[in-house]
């Protein structure tokens, strides 16, 4: 059973094929994030309601991913992702045709559901078929691809919007969704250390109880949650705040602001192996602390200075996400996919719940609130890294994770 390893040509049409699939699942996922003010105005909505545009993909993703790590187990890696992609670029064609905002809603949950198939089994994929050398910078690819779709998706959807329609942008999603699908489809090589498994329920139940009772990974997955929710909060919100006086940016101009997820590119890798070099715990903690900074910036009236946060903030982001992803794939002894699973349950429920909750800080208390619930969110996500760095230094049977864990805070 080889591995692949950096430098071959295994490997960079693998990084290829992963970026593509991070492309278009964020590319889709986030494509009505600019457009939640024109939902308020079309259909006649409040801001919370519009976020369910975003809020129920997300939570319908999180749910499906962890049947879809199942089935993977059955079925193969990468028949179940190319489904998954292609299936959420069609569905991607009838959010373009939605006549109502009932019928979008319902399209972005089915959408949510088929998205699902990607992003566990890629995690899962990548653990059982990289080098363990090679794994970090593999992981931050597929999270810089992440970063340029959602980037994209964003921008186009904005642009396109002020151009002609909402409808006309998610049309263009769906054919640029296609086109990174393919992609996918043809260069990822086949798996070559995965062997199917017949589904257990009552194993499968057992492993992720004792995922969730490993009180490191709990930490863990604790931080993605609070990290995308903290994220999709601001970026939920912060058009409603530009878009008004006095700032009266247009759409056009609130979608290029999105640009800034381009730092989460750079941050995923640059952050991945400054965590391999100062000690993960230790880069975790600077990337929880430069999201609040981002997001205190915001408060400032001035302009520029808010437009000077969100890259801060995005920064941040990109950089927790990178370390506490790779960290748990590491970290999991066994069934690698079910842990995967549950992280980015916990992931994506944080976007679903911190979206949903940030319209109601927004509608209640305004932009302050928003920021203040965000500030709330990095303070617990903070107890969680301490807590992990407690859990890993004081275990009782060390294990590598452990010795290099330790190693690295002395």
């Amino acid at each position: 059973m080889g591995y692949i390893k950096q430098g071959t040509t295994a490997f960079r049409k693998t990084n290829l094929a992963f970026f593509a699939a991070g492309f278009n699942t964020f590319a889709i996922l986030y494509s009505t994030q600019p457009l939640m003010p024109e939902f308020t105005k079309e259909f006649h909505v409040s801001p919370t309601m519009a976020s369910l545009s975003l809020s129920l993909t997300t939570i319908s993703l999180s749910v499906s991913m962890l049947v879809f790590g199942t089935i993977s187990e059955v079925w193969g890696r990468k028949p179940v992702m190319i489904s998954s992609m292609l299936a959420a670029s069609l569905l991607s064609i009838l959010t373009a045709c939605s006549p109502s905002y009932e019928s979008l809603l319902l399209f972005r949950i089915i959408q949510g559901i088929s998205l699902g198939g990607l992003p566990s089994i890629a995690m899962a994929y990548l653990g059982e078929e990289m080098e363990p050398k090679s794994l970090g910078v593999a992981m931050g690819l597929y999270i810089s691809g992440n970063s340029l779709g959602a980037v994209c998706g964003r921008i186009l959807s904005g642009i396109l919007t002020d151009l002609f329609n909402w409808h006309m942008a998610m049309g263009a999603i769906s054919l640029m969704s296609l086109v990174a699908t393919l992609i996918f489809w043809f260069s990822l090589p086949a798996s070559q250390n995965f062997h199917a498994r017949a589904p257990e329920v009552r194993k499968l139940a057992a492993s992720m109880l004792s995922h969730l009772r490993d009180p490191a990974l709990f930490c863990l997955f604790g931080i993605g949650f609070l990290s995308l929710g903290s994220n999709v909060a601001l970026y939920n919100y912060i058009g409603y705040v530009l878009t008004a006086a006095p700032y009266s940016l247009s759409q056009t101009l609130v979608g290029w602001i999105f640009i800034v997820f381009l730092v989460g590119m750079f941050a995923s890798v640059w952050m991945a192996k400054l965590a391999d070099k100062f000690g993960r715990l230790k880069m975790l903690l600077v990337s929880l602390l430069l999201t609040l900074l981002g997001a205190c910036l915001t408060l400032v009236s001035h302009l520029a200075v808010i437009i000077a946060g969100l890259p801060v903030l995005t920064f941040g982001f990109f950089g927790s996400h990178s370390i506490a992803s790779g960290w748990v794939g590491r970290r999991a002894t066994h069934d690698k996919a079910q842990a995967s699973s549950l992280y980015l349950f916990f992931y994506y429920a944080g976007s679903s719940i911190g979206g949903t909750m940030g319209g109601m800080f927004w509608s209640s208390l305004g932009w302050g609130g928003v920021v203040a619930m965000i500030a709330g969110f990095m303070a617990v996500a903070f107890v969680f890294a301490l807590r992990l760095s407690k859990v890993l230094a004081n275990s009782s049977a060390p294990s590598v994770e452990k010795k290099w864990t330790v190693a690295k805070l002395k």
